[in-house]
């Protein structure tokens, strides 16, 4: 037999979806190989998302290996291939006839089961595993099933988060994060004030964790300024820039504290900092209508001399904390956000009474 003749199998059909058919087989690791591929989640010269596996995890490898190298192992999980093409299905029944065409490489893409397979292609004997081969309408809904059947099991939720922009008919859970997660992405590989700085799973030395930019989109977009922004024309590109410009307001106030710092050396880009000054975005957005860089900035210079993001303390009333005790926890985070929004909304107000009290003046000159 030659490595591209095609591969046949029967197989048990299961009635699950009117849009799928799915079925079960045997198959040893490196047949399996030759149908399917591990396509490992990463992103192109462009910043485009591709494939969506994790990456290898070596030492998990090694224990299920040491494993099934055991005269009694038994792997009872089943290997989720998904094809899209190159897969002709002849039924009989409850069974059928599959024919994998591998004459242009393999057609499968490995969705569940990819630390199982890597450790299985690793022994020295013959090992057959149950293979759940799932036919997909197209590449989005392969996506889809991928993020589906791994969300309720331990892998990475950055994994899980970053590519669920590139599925759609998400329950609404699920749903809502999606358009924070879409956002986060382009605020990291657009050319915007946090470009390179969120950590995800495909940019990994990133120093601003991905899931706290979400949570500060998640509730301006629940509560806050985003809910207007992202229902307008081009919405999702006003979030993006509105989020860019704040931050690169923050810079500008704030540049010992932000440049060559990360969340352990300057809490202005710890969790707890992040979490704190989208409230103050949020405050400056839509007490002050603030959009632009400069906009920002003037409403961020009252906090200037009055924090302690690499040093110092902090005075929060009677409670007083060294500058790196402040933890990513939601009374640490409370407290810092009361302080900042507390003076950010005095300086509102004052700057409003000289606003109102200036005509006044002139008049009395006049």
């Amino acid at each position: 037999m030659q490595l591209t003749d095609p591969m046949t199998y029967l197989a048990v059909c299961a009635r699950q979806s009117v849009e799928h058919q799915l079925f079960t087989f045997a198959a040893k690791a490196g047949d399996i190989l030759r149908f399917a591929t591990i396509d490992r989640i990463g992103r192109n010269a462009e910043g485009e998302l591709s494939g969506f596996q994790r990456p290898q995890v070596a030492a998990h490898i090694r224990e299920i290996r040491d494993y099934l190298e055991k005269p009694n192992a038994v792997l009872p999980n089943a290997i989720v291939v998904a094809f899209i093409d190159g897969v002709t299905v002849a039924e009989r029944g409850g069974t059928a006839m599959l024919t994998i065409d591998v004459s242009d490489g393999a057609p499968g893409l490995v969705v569940d089961g990819q630390q199982r397979l890597s450790a299985l292609a690793e022994l020295d004997r013959d090992f057959e595993v149950f293979v759940s081969a799932l036919i997909c309408r197209d590449e989005a809904e392969l996506r889809r099933q991928f993020v589906l059947i791994n969300n309720t099991k331990p892998l990475p939720k950055s994994l899980i988060y970053e590519l669920l922009p590139t599925v759609d008919d998400l329950p609404p859970r699920m749903a809502r994060r999606s358009t924070a997660a879409a956002i986060t992405s382009r605020l990291n590989t657009e050319k915007t004030a946090l470009h390179g700085y969120i950590k995800q799973h495909t940019m990994p030395d990133g120093k601003i964790a991905d899931t706290i930019i979400q949570k500060v989109l998640m509730e301006s977009l629940t509560n806050g300024v985003m809910r207007e922004l992202i229902a307008m024309p081009k919405g999702e590109d006003k979030c993006v820039r509105l989020v860019s410009n704040f931050f690169d307001a923050v810079k500008r106030v704030f540049p010992l504290d932000w440049h060559g710092h990360k969340p352990a050396t300057s809490r202005l880009l710890h969790g707890a900092g992040i979490q704190a000054l989208g409230d103050v975005m949020e405050v400056l957005a839509q007490r002050s209508d603030a959009r632009s860089i400069d906009d920002f900035e003037e409403g961020l210079l009252c906090l200037r001399g009055r924090t302690a993001w690499t040093s110092g303390e902090w005075e929060f009333g009677d409670e007083i904390k060294r500058w790196n005790s402040l933890q990513n926890l939601n009374h640490d985070v409370a407290l810092l956000k009361h302080y900042l929004v507390g003076i950010v909304k005095s300086d509102l107000r004052r700057r409003a009474r000289e606003g109102s009290e200036a005509p006044q003046a002139g008049a009395a000159s006049a």
